[in-house]
């Protein structure tokens, strides 16, 4: 078992006609990029999904590595500075839902597993621990990682706005008092790199984590993988059945589809789009809110899910309109990310306010809403009077590239 591609072996070639390796995520990114969850190195070989020849040679090869999934975490080792999947080969992976992810270059295929309850813990016993982790250490932080999950899972029941309109640690409903924040909660005035770092080493070792706390810390091929392999998770663990005639459906496509035996229908991942908007002013001030159900001082840009028959544009202009009564123009896409959490995908945009720039809150969905200039920005950090969202997000990096520079953001 490692985090390491194993043994020299021979592996189920990608064959020809499958394409080049995949171009770098960086070269077809909208204008902005660079966001945490949007990276990844493999190819994800669709054009072999139906392929179930290759498929079982891909499972035999003793170079396949696959990513085993509990309640959407994995087995992660944290480093001083980085953190690392642990991929088991698929002799050492517990029986589940089975997906492909991908071939690397080198030829590799990665494939996830959804594991039984539990089987996380199983897998820390197998691995070797090197000399310094405690394994009592690792099960308590595995426990309270199972406690803040099942916090967090409550998100997944609500169609509130996704990233901006929910707290990227935790929408539990009953938040934390700031006497009960726990000590391993990274320092407010942190910037992106210094989170990323501390967060390394504030609980070092080996244990199971979720994307929010360890996606920052993985390298490109890590983070594309688990993104990945979550999406496709939290999909197959609430579709089950078929949404014409209720008849429980066999996974097909290598994971990547559900196929109704009684009708024949096929069904495939739900991806709900949402858009994520940085609002500017006249004078280049930014728009920042918090919504009713954060806790005081946090606060984000404005976002909201695309209606049935809107185009992301236009839920830009009516998101930003309905919760602070500001027009807008000039919407400009700037770049996507993938929000798993449950199945979101986020559009990054730019806007400028028109008009009148009064803000009138819509007493529903938002408490405050503020316009802020840099320095406005820098003095309330600095005072600790708000909270950015964290590294990982798309509304932090839509927030900096604004700035002109890193920020602090935790939640």
């Amino acid at each position: 078992m490692s985090a390491a591609q194993g043994d020299p072996g021979d592996q189920v070639s990608a064959g020809p006609g499958d394409g080049a390796a995949p171009p770098d995520a960086q070269e077809y990114a909208g204008e902005l990029g660079g966001f945490v969850l949007a990276r990844g190195a493999v190819d994800r070989m669709s054009v072999r999904r139906g392929d179930n020849d290759w498929l079982a040679a891909a499972w035999a090869d003793p170079r396949t590595r696959v990513l085993v999934l509990d309640n959407a975490r994995a087995l992660v080792r944290f480093g001083d500075k980085e953190a690392e999947l642990i991929l088991v080969p698929p002799s050492e992976a517990p029986d589940g839902l089975r997906f492909l992810l991908g071939v690397d270059d080198a030829g590799a295929a990665y494939f996830g597993v959804m594991g039984p309850p539990g089987c996380l813990d199983s897998l820390i016993k197998d691995v070797e621990v090197p000399a310094g982790d405690s394994p009592a250490a690792e099960q308590d932080a595995a426990q309270q990682d199972a406690a803040e999950q099942d916090a967090t899972g409550q998100e997944t029941a609500r169609q509130a706005a996704p990233e901006a309109e929910e707290p990227a640690e935790e929408a539990s409903g009953e938040e934390a008092s700031e006497d009960e924040t726990p000590e391993q909660e990274a320092p407010e005035q942190q910037t992106v790199t210094e989170q990323v770092a501390w967060l390394a080493r504030a609980r070092p070792g080996l244990r199971p984590a979720g994307l929010r706390e360890a996606a920052a810390l993985l390298n490109d091929r890590d983070a594309g993988l688990f993104t990945h392999a979550v999406a496709l998770a939290n999909w197959h663990a609430t579709h089950t059945h078929c949404p014409r005639c209720g008849t429980p459906t066999v996974t097909v496509a290598a994971g990547h589809a559900q196929r109704c035996p009684a009708d024949g229908s096929e069904h495939f991942p739900r991806i709900d789009p949402a858009v994520i908007m940085l609002v500017t002013d006249p004078d280049d001030r930014c728009l920042l809110a918090r919504n009713r159900r954060w806790p005081e001082r946090r606060v984000s840009i404005l976002a909201g899910f695309v209606e049935p028959g809107e185009a992301a544009e236009q839920a830009v202009a009516r998101e930003v309109e309905e919760e602070t009564g500001i027009a807008v123009t000039r919407v400009r896409y700037v770049g996507s990310q993938p929000w798993p959490m449950p199945q979101s995908l986020m559009l990054g945009f730019r806007a400028a306010a028109v008009g009148e720039l009064e803000l009138r809150v819509d007493d529903d969905e938002i408490a405050e809403a503020n316009w802020y200039s840099r320095e406005e920005l820098r003095r309330a950090l600095a005072a600790r009077e708000i909270l950015l969202p964290p590294p990982v997000s798309i509304a932090h990096r839509l927030i900096e590239s604004w700035y002109g520079e890193e920020l602090p953001g935790v939640w």
